[in-house]
């Protein structure tokens, strides 16, 4: 469990196929992190499969590769990171599972004096949890919507998110990992099951 607050942004230090996944190795130095615990890559909760003086390595298997941008990922990107939420914390943004729903493509950004927002366009399924001033999380950062028209939706970035964040660096046709809200998800699955 993540809050979606990014602790910081690191380089992929390599990325290398092996059997059955892709191991991705990110320049981190957490003496703290230990085999087997959860860190949050661009959103995507990955294992902790290798430690080495200044790098974490994470095995992204098939589906993981297919459901998120991971697999776009080359030597020298920049990603978000979060290590997961121990009890006691203060939970910052909002609950944030790590279980990415999907990708959703960056179609504009709109930048001038008063404003810096992103407008994203989401797979026709994943719509229906996007609602206004709801909470989503966009590799891995945690935001709050504000605007919602048909698939498309937007999120207005602050300062200290476009710091600390990749998300003001990327273009138009990228593709964010997207995590939709885990309670719209619940209510709407729970009524659709009812057939409401």
């Amino acid at each position: 469990m993540f809050s979606g607050i990014v602790e910081k942004t690191v380089r992929v230090a390599g990325v290398a196929d092996g059997p059955m996944f892709r191991r991705l190795t990110l320049a981190i130095d957490w003496p703290d992190v230990g085999h087997g615990q959860s860190i949050a890559v661009n959103g995507v909760c990955l294992t902790v499969a290798d430690l080495a003086p200044g790098t974490v390595g994470f095995d992204v298997i098939a589906e993981t590769l297919s459901k998120t941008n991971l697999g776009l990922l080359v030597a020298g990107d920049l990603v978000n990171v979060e290590r997961s939420l121990r009890v006691g914390d203060r939970i910052d943004g909002h609950f944030v599972q790590g279980h990415v729903d999907g990708v959703a493509r960056l179609v504009d950004t709109v930048s001038n004096e008063t404003e810096f927002r992103l407008r994203i366009e989401t797979p026709y399924d994943l719509a229906k949890y996007i609602v206004p001033k709801g909470s989503v999380t966009i590799d891995g950062v945690s935001l709050t919507v504000a605007l919602v028209e048909g698939r498309a939706f937007e999120v207005a970035l602050i300062p200290t998110t476009l710091n600390l964040t990749t998300l003001g660096s990327r273009q138009p046709g990228w593709t964010f990992n997207l995590e939709t809200d885990v309670i719209s998800k619940t209510i709407v699955s729970f009524l659709e099951r009812r057939g409401a």
